[in-house]
């Protein structure tokens, strides 16, 4: 079985592939950027990209995704930072910082999909991310500022 994580292929050995992603990324790879959150795909903490589609890597098996690509938060900008990590810094977004990663997979991948959403298209696209801190509103304007080319 091969899958391809950040642009590296990967052959994943037969006794690992009942492995969830996450364990995969975490403890096999050392991708710590990606985050246990609950375990059961309800808080968007371990959020990475299968090609290139946001999925819950806690509930993603490997064995499911044999020949895919994933992209984790180590993976989303190969040349420095992806315009909303710059804007995340630049508007001190996080507070803990815990759900980050996985709350900016989720941006990508919407403004990769509808590069001039809404703020009720923001608001959905994020409505699967928790944030312990409160931190929606930056998290909302961050994306906007983002979208309207405020870099």
């Amino acid at each position: 079985m091969k899958i391809i994580v950040n642009k590296i292929d990967l052959s994943v050995p037969d006794q690992l592939k009942s492995l969830s992603l996450l364990n995969y990324l975490r403890d096999v790879l050392g991708l710590m950027g990606t985050k246990y959150g609950c375990g059961q795909g309800l808080c968007g903490a371990c959020t990475v990209h299968l090609d290139g589609q946001a999925v819950r890597s806690c509930q993603t098996l490997l064995e499911e995704i044999d020949g895919q690509a994933v992209t984790t938060i180590e993976g989303l900008s190969v040349n420095g930072l992806h315009p909303l990590q710059k804007a995340w810094i630049r508007n001190a977004v996080p507070q803990c910082g815990y759900c980050q990663s996985g709350q900016l997979m989720s941006a990508s991948a919407l403004l990769r999909e509808n590069n001039q959403p809404s703020k009720a298209e923001i608001r959905e696209a994020m409505s699967g991310n928790l944030c312990r801190c409160g931190t929606y509103p930056k998290i909302e304007s961050t994306i906007n500022e983002v979208v309207q080319g405020k870099e």
